[in-house]
């Protein structure tokens, strides 16, 4: 199960400590393109702050001491010795946050798979056990208007996924949300590989003059129960984060 805190500074410290393998995750999978994309984790000890990686560091080098704070106006107000912020980052997760008080942890990358499949304009259909977690569960955003710098922007990709785990946002990328930073990362991935093998699965059954087989509403309802759960998207992380701690030993901790 999820650790539990009486102390909230002690919580932050360990959730940090997870947001930073979260972005180690990200860069072994190759969720990075430049400096695009983001992971924020709401603040436990001050919740209307979120902490997120500095504009412009590697993925694959963040550590929590790197991890930047940002209050609800976008000024950063603590973390690492770099301090700038992407500004898109502030504009959607803020408003998410803002929205969602459930939302712990947020996800946003340029992923491969996720931006081609994210050019289509549809939601994912539902041909695998692993696309049942997104059974009714996720949104396409369908306005692209360019690199989001207007609060307003935002808040419409936060009103478009409304209290759904996942966005599609067209022409862009995937957003992932969760009540933990392992839940968003893991959804995360799933996602990515969901749509990763639909475009395979889509292009087999054109090739052959046919289309790809449905789950049923039923069937599908009934393994979203098990698969698409916070607690199940926790548990599922945990070997993501697991096998990172041992390749790093620890390294993001610091």
């Amino acid at each position: 199960m999820p650790p539990t805190f009486e102390d909230k500074y002690k919580e932050r410290e360990y959730l940090k400590g997870r947001l930073a393998g979260a972005f180690r995750i990200f860069g072994k999978y190759g969720f990075d393109e430049g400096v695009a994309g983001h992971i924020t984790l709401r603040d436990p000890v001050e919740p209307n702050t979120f902490w997120v990686n500095p504009f412009g560091v590697a993925f694959s080098l963040i550590k929590a001491s790197d991890l930047i704070r940002v209050d609800e106006r976008g000024v950063v107000i603590d973390g690492g010795p770099c301090r700038l912020l992407n500004v898109a980052a502030y504009m959607i997760h803020e408003a998410i946050h803002k929205a969602r008080p459930d939302v712990i942890a947020a996800a946003h990358s340029h992923s491969i798979y996720g931006r081609s499949f994210c050019s289509l304009g549809r939601k994912l259909d539902i041909i695998t056990q692993d696309a049942c977690a997104f059974y009714d569960d996720h949104v396409l955003y369908e306005s692209f208007n360019g690199i989001v710098l207007e609060e307003k922007e935002g808040k419409d990709i936060a009103a478009a996924l409304g209290q759904k785990k996942a966005a599609l946002l067209i022409n862009h990328g995937l957003l992932t949300v969760g009540k933990s930073v392992e839940e968003a990362v893991f959804w995360f991935v799933s996602l990515e590989k969901c749509c990763q093998a639909q475009l395979l699965a889509d292009a087999a059954a054109a090739g052959r003059g046919g289309e790809t087989v449905k789950i049923g509403d039923e069937e599908a309802k009934y393994t979203y129960a098990t698969v698409g759960t916070p607690l199940g998207g926790w548990f599922s992380a945990k070997p993501l984060f697991d096998v990172m701690h041992k390749e790093t030993n620890g390294d993001y901790l610091n």
